[in-house]
């Protein structure tokens, strides 16, 4: 019964700091193109400080989830959330010194906390049971249901506050939240690995990475992210080239980020009732219908529904992959399988990232969704391949 407790409230101490960490991304996303648009002459690297982000995830993954192996998650989400606040404050002296490498380099720093702030969700599934493991995940990712609400809000109450520069008091909110993720961390009591757990035996990482089930996971994982990133990050720059207020950018960000997140609240029990082949191509199916809307027009409700259908489409999708990842490896060998899956998903994004701003720029909006489609079908050849060859529940490691 104790132990109940404590995973329970681990659950919505997780769900807190995504909440918090989903805050600062939200806002991070919305403002970053922006500044970057106004101080940059070449408007293809706009969106650079935002890909920059995925770019320090990508290479923080495996030393963040190496890490916490040594010193535990609680010690380790503590010191990615300062990674956060020195990257605000970095992005900070950039704005007042209109430095758009300066604004590059804090959000790359940044970055190094998102590395560890995507762990929040395996944190969750490492000590619960396994009939709780896919809705300790996707409660945990609920927390990014108000951080859209705050997140945008907190960009718009700071973009005008401090006279220095735009989105300057934006990004005292984002130092702040970072500072109030550490102070949540504290009540954080997932234990560490035993003794017996660590000296267990392994096998190695590409016997792992061989398994058609880590495959299918983490491509599903990856190609959806891929997919919602790329689109997600070229937004506010095709809306500000079709004349659309930064109100009405931050509102589509605003439900894309509910859309991302209010899904958790049922997600976890979809999968136990429908497994997690069938949600994650009904997520594909959804990020789909996304492309098609962003192809019918570039109005504010064709952004904001298109933003919505990727956002939900994307939970669908990684939290699928996700909980099918967990089934994949042992309690010794989940620090460096976790590792590996959110490498390859964050060295891939940080790719499609990059290319966003100067597909939008120099081809249009258009082209931006018509890119989105391979990876959608990457996506779905690998999850029905793995439904074909497993023909029946994952078995658990040997």
């Amino acid at each position: 019964m104790a132990t109940q407790r404590r995973n329970r409230l681990n659950v919505f101490i997780l769900a807190t700091c995504q909440m918090l960490f989903g805050a600062t991304r939200t806002l991070l996303i919305a403002t970053a193109p922006l500044i970057a648009y106004g101080i940059v002459e070449n408007k293809g690297l706009a969106t650079l400080p935002a890909a920059l982000v995925i770019v320090g995830t990508a290479l923080a993954t495996m030393p963040a989830s190496m890490l916490m192996r040594a010193t535990g998650r609680r010690l380790g989400f503590m010191l990615g959330a300062c990674f956060g606040a020195l990257g605000g404050g970095i992005v900070i002296i950039g704005i007042v010194r209109a430095d758009f490498w300066l604004l590059c380099l804090g959000t790359f720093t940044y970055g190094f906390f998102a590395a560890f702030g995507q762990y929040y969700r395996f944190a969750a599934a490492d000590t619960a049971p396994p009939e709780f493991r896919s809705k300790a995940i996707s409660l945990v990712l609920t927390g990014g249901v108000i951080a859209a609400v705050v997140g945008t809000s907190l960009a718009m109450a700071g973009q005008f506050m401090v006279p220095s520069g735009e989105f300057f008091g934006s990004y005292l909110f984002l130092i702040a939240l970072t500072l109030l993720t550490v102070l949540v961390l504290l009540f954080l009591d997932i234990p560490n690995l035993t003794p017996g757990e660590r000296s267990a035996r392994q096998r190695p990482l590409a016997a792992i990475m061989k398994q058609p089930i880590f495959v299918a996971s983490t491509l599903a994982a990856t190609m959806g992210q891929g997919a919602m990133n790329l689109l997600m990050t070229a937004t506010p720059i095709a809306m500000t080239q079709a004349g659309h207020p930064f109100t009405a950018t931050a509102l589509v960000i605003q439900w894309h980020s509910i859309g991302m997140f209010a899904p958790g609240f049922v997600t976890g029990s979809l999968i136990k009732r429908f497994g997690e082949v069938r949600i994650i191509l009904i997520g594909v199916a959804l990020q789909v219908i996304c492309v098609v809307i962003g192809l019918a027009g570039t109005g504010v409700i064709e952004f904001w529904f298109a933003m919505l259908f990727l956002g939900v489409g994307w939970n669908f999708a990684f939290t699928g992959g996700t909980s099918l990842l967990t089934t994949s490896y042992t309690p010794a060998e989940r620090n460096k399988t976790q590792g590996a899956m959110s490498f390859i998903n964050y060295t891939f994004v940080a790719l499609v990232s990059l290319s966003s701003g100067a597909l939008v720029h120099f081809l249009g909006w258009q082209w931006v969704n018509l890119s989105s489609i391979p990876l959608l079908v990457v996506a779905t050849v690998a999850t029905v391949w793995y439904a074909f060859a497993q023909r029946g529940p994952a078995a658990a490691p040997a």
